[in-house]
């Protein structure tokens, strides 16, 4: 089990996101109120290439395990800063494999798609942020620690100091890509 320390979300495009004390999770759009909703892909980068693809983006979550990280390499970040909706504890959501699915006590449903892919706006925050969410593994392939992306299967409410129920998909996992 793990827990909700923030959800946040913003009506505009641009890295940092309002905190709240709870959000709206609406079935196959994403997060009531925030610039990424919708059936398709609403990220611009995205939209640039193809604005029909699914939007496999509609909420983004962020492991508050990250911000130790974080502040151990003396950065400041704060609840909602790096454009995450759901800030979690307890749940090492990097290790998820896609399909993973995270319950909420009012019934939201999760779907974990795959991993966000930290963007350059990051260093308008603090300049090296991006380089502190990147990382290099033994075989010299990227890991990215920004966080996961998920699709709402089921609508409600997601509320400060709500637990995490987590379910993991049938074996063979697949490994989170970018997405």
């Amino acid at each position: 089990m793990g827990v909700v320390l923030a959800v946040a979300a913003r009506d505009g495009h641009g890295l940092g996101k309002t905190t709240r004390s709870s959000i709206m999770l609406v079935a196959g759009e994403g997060v009531e109120g925030d610039a990424h909703r919708g059936v398709t892909v609403k990220h611009r980068s995205r939209v640039a290439k193809d604005p029909s693809q699914p939007n496999l983006r509609q909420v983004h979550l962020i492991h508050a395990e990250l911000f130790d990280e974080l502040v151990s390499r003396g950065f400041s970040v704060k609840a909602g800063e790096l454009g995450e909706n759901i800030l979690t504890h307890g749940i090492d959501l990097l290790a998820l494999p896609t399909g993973s699915l995270l319950l909420f006590p009012s019934g939201a449903k999760l779907e974990i798609t795959g991993l966000r892919n930290p963007c350059h706006q990051i260093n308008g925050h603090t300049p090296g942020l991006m380089d502190a969410l990147l990382d290099k593994a033994d075989d010299g392939s990227l890991i990215r620690k920004g966080g996961v992306m998920a699709i709402v299967l089921i609508s409600g409410l997601v509320s400060l100091n709500d637990t995490i129920t987590l379910i993991l998909p049938t074996e063979p996992w697949i490994a989170l890509k970018p997405v």
